[in-house]
């Protein structure tokens, strides 16, 4: 077995935030209504989360797979079939990032 490389398909097609602490409902609102359960349904109608999956407490849900601690300045973002991605701080702040973002 061998790595891979891993990339999206465009830069900038998945929905994010900025973490802190002062985010806007709205915002936190968004990503939790894009959160879905990969496990159930098939790809493109699987069903959103019940319930706050992403908090401005700093935890996201990930469906299945458990619950991970977000820090000030990490970005989360949800593919177009609700796959939560979380990137840190340090590693999107770095001048040689692959990520980008508006």
């Amino acid at each position: 077995m061998a790595t891979l490389t891993l990339g999206t398909d465009a830069t900038t097609t998945l929905t994010a935030v900025n973490f802190t602490k002062t985010l806007l409902p709205a915002d936190v609102a968004t990503i939790n209504r894009g959160i879905r359960d990969d496990k159930i349904g098939v790809a493109g109608s699987h069903p959103i989360i019940s319930g706050d999956s992403f908090s401005v407490q700093g935890l996201l849900y990930v469906p299945n797979r458990g619950l991970l601690q977000i820090l000030p300045g990490d970005y989360i973002g949800i593919d177009a079939d609700g796959w939560p991605i979380l990137v840190s701080a340090s590693s999107i702040g770095f001048g040689s990032s692959s990520w980008t973002h508006s």
